[in-house]
């Protein structure tokens, strides 16, 4: 029996996750990255942060209250959430330290984020003008203080907190006001643009368009004086269900949405300026106590928004655009089918186009072989040229089942509705199983000259797929394709119970299957076969699987990570974890792919799936790892890997700490891994084409 790991050896989850959001606020500050760049990483950042106290703070809290009620003495909860606090504190006065320094820079760039007490003339009478003909009839001032029932509020937006008074202060009659103004950011951009001036862009945050203007928006009280700051609360966001009540499915997660509408707040954030009186009376309007998390901050919250900065057309302040390197083989074939029948192909987008995906469901719904295509469907795009296609093939006649997952966190709704719409298109829609997140992804093509299957690491979201980093794996190799067939029918029929012997598929085998591998790693470092493990994934914290990790690190076995979020394990500690090495990369893409690689004994193995290292994934999820047999694919995914553990550009070590070092691999010039990438397949294609024009001379 093995020993259980301790715990001063695994770092909690949500203190990694910690560590993980701090590396795209340390690219923030990285003046290697062109300015608007840091400015959305920036952005990303409170986006992360967002989610992760409407999820993860929202828990840690109801873990404490049955910690407290179950066992008094016990406070792990505690100490995690008091750590997350603290580290946060940390990082809040670093954001805005670097918000004011990339401030600083946009000026020597002639960009100016102007606020309402900063206006010329002219742009004074601009703001004005958007105010009467724009912006007017979008605000909807809530006068607080005269209000008798509690008012319904966004934890999605901002608010302005407007103190209205008069300026004479021997006015006794004159009474102040409270209000609230939301801010139309889901009508409007944040940023509000205005006319140049000589080579002078000047900027301004929509929050401060709408100070300028109170006094039009006040105009029918009798005051004459207006303090208004912003202020941000966010709400638990985990989902209530009845499951005693009897009702649908696509009912049940619509009531579910809804009722994280009205979740308890878990933070508020606000302008460290605010008077006293406005802040109490503001706390107690949002019932806001003294357990949840206040976050003093500067002038603008909610700088999510800051990803979508408006764009100046002057070089070097955004990224080279990289096109999507062409699939040789799919430009130069009318028809992608017989192509992936001859041989696996594959995409690694975004340095190819998702497109290539698209088309391929686009030729199965007008190719008369084709009799059938069934999918897995987590997370789709706003205008999903993915559900076009199918509806198309379903048109045309084909059978359609597309498996919907109606909890995929935050696109609940978005996921109804494009259910509804492939329902009434005549697709069979199957809405998940219960007690169980569908997140595999898969599709599989019926044909009359032979079966397709596709298997990803992300999902099929053309939106997505240009900003992170996943493989598609193409395959007509009949067994792989015959157990995807498998578990489709397992998703349809789920009292069926497959077996499997290519596929790794959670809930039921892939946890053994990857114990099995990892000693199979065990046993060959104790023989003195090559034992190593490879892998890229986006979160290991599973403390099976790192005890297990830790056993092979003592046998020998070399272990080498990427790893782009959470991660439990700590690297070297003695008779511990000392073979094992752990980076994370925070570039232009989020790294998003999931590639396994194990030695052996010198016949390697390569896997590449939607599964992370974590207890969710392994045990209450359907995920599918597919092996990938064909060698030059298998080449291209052990140099993703080692492009990836070469890096020294933007990959940092993670080692449990928090330090967040750069990656000091000894190489002769710089290295970053996603540019090399890059690099790589434009070199691969251009060579095909250099290889075709000798085959036509």
């Amino acid at each position: 029996m093995t020993n259980k790991v301790k715990k001063n050896y695994t770092i909690n989850r949500d203190i990694s996750w910690m560590y993980f959001n701090r590396r795209i606020l340390d690219e923030a500050s990285d003046q290697t990255n062109p300015l608007l760049e840091r400015l959305s990483f920036l952005g990303i950042y409170s986006n992360n942060l967002d989610e992760f106290f409407q999820i993860r703070v929202g828990t840690l809290r109801r873990m404490i209250e049955l910690e407290e009620n179950m066992h008094p003495v016990r406070t792990d909860s505690s100490k995690t959430l008091k750590k997350v606090l603290k580290l946060n504190e940390h990082y809040t006065a670093d954001f805005e330290t670097i918000f004011t320094d990339l401030n600083a820079e946009l000026q020597k760039e002639n960009i100016f984020m102007v606020n309402e007490t900063q206006l010329t003339r002219e742009q004074e009478k601009y703001v004005d003008t958007f105010y009467r003909e724009e912006l007017m009839n979008s605000l909807f001032p809530i006068l607080v203080s005269r209000m008798s029932v509690e008012p319904k509020l966004n934890d999605k937006s901002i608010y302005l907190a407007v103190k209205i008074s008069n300026s004479d202060k021997h006015d006794k009659k004159g009474k102040k006001e409270y209000a609230l103004i939301e801010v139309p950011t889901g009508e409007f951009s944040r940023f509000f643009v205005l006319p140049k001036e000589g080579e002078k862009n000047c900027i301004m945050f929509l929050e401060d368009v709408i100070r300028f203007c109170l006094p039009h928006i006040f105009a029918q009280l009798s005051h004459d004086r207006y303090e208004a700051f912003t202020i941000k609360f966010t709400r638990d966001a985990e989902m209530e269900f009845d499951n005693t009540a009897y009702q649908g499915v696509l009912e049940k997660v619509s009531k579910g949405v809804k009722s994280r509408k009205s979740g308890s707040p878990v933070r508020f954030v606000y302008d460290r300026e605010i008077p006293n009186d406005l802040l109490r009376y503001t706390e107690k309007l949002l019932k806001i106590n003294k357990n949840d998390v206040h976050v003093c901050g500067g002038r603008y919250h909610n700088l999510k928004d800051l990803i979508t900065f408006p764009k100046i057309k002057k070089p070097g302040l955004k990224f080279v655009l990289h096109h999507p390197v062409p699939v040789r083989a799919f430009e130069e074939s009318i028809n992608m089918l017989p192509l992936i029948r001859k041989k696996d192909r594959f995409l690694h987008c975004p340095y190819h186009s998702f497109d290539n995906f698209i088309r391929l469901l686009r030729e199965s719904a007008i190719n008369p072989e084709v009799k059938e295509i069934k999918i897995s469907l987590y997370r789709l795009a706003k205008n999903s040229k993915v559900i076009k296609a199918l509806i198309c093939a379903a048109l045309n006649g084909k059978k359609v089942t597309a498996i919907v997952e109606l909890l995929a966190r935050f696109d609940e709704s978005s996921n109804i509705n494009w259910a509804t719409k492939m329902q009434e298109a005549g697709i069979k829609v199957i809405l998940g199983v219960e007690g169980l997140k569908v997140h595999s992804k898969l599709a599989h093509i019926t044909a009359r000259k032979g079966n397709i299957a596709c298997i990803g690491t992300g999902n099929f979201h053309e939106g997505t797929a240009t900003v992170y980093t996943d493989f598609i794996l193409m395959t007509a190799h009949k067994g792989i394709v015959d157990e995807v067939e498998s578990v489709f029918e397992f998703l349809e029929q789920p009292y069926l119970s497959p077996t499997y012997k290519h596929l790794m598929v959670a809930p039921q085998f892939m946890r053994k299957k990857l114990m099995s591998l990892i000693k199979t790693e065990i046993e060959n470092a104790k023989e003195g076969k090559p034992a190593y493990i490879y892998c890229k994934i986006n979160h290991i914290v599973d403390e099976r699987i790192i005890e297990k990790l830790y056993q092979a690190s003592n046998a020998g076995v070399v272990i080498k990570l990427l790893v782009r979020g959470n991660c439990s394990l700590v690297t070297g500690v003695p008779k511990q974890s000392e073979n094992i090495s752990v980076y994370g990369i925070v570039d232009r893409y989020l790294e998003h792919s999931r590639i396994l690689v194990f030695a052996n004994g010198g016949d390697e193995r390569y896997f590449l799936g939607s599964a992370d290292w974590m207890l969710r994934n392994l045990d209450y999820r359907v995920e599918v790892y597919a092996p990938v047999y064909d060698h030059d694919i298998q080449k291209q995914l052990k140099g993703v890997i080692e492009f990836g553990l070469k890096d020294n550009v933007k990959a940092r070590i993670v080692d449990g700490s928090g330090h967040n070092s750069i990656n000091d691999t000894v190489l002769e010039s710089s290295f970053r891994s996603q540019e090399e990438l890059y690099k790589y397949y434009k070199k691969e294609y251009d060579a095909g084409f250099v290889e075709t024009e000798k085959q036509i001379v």
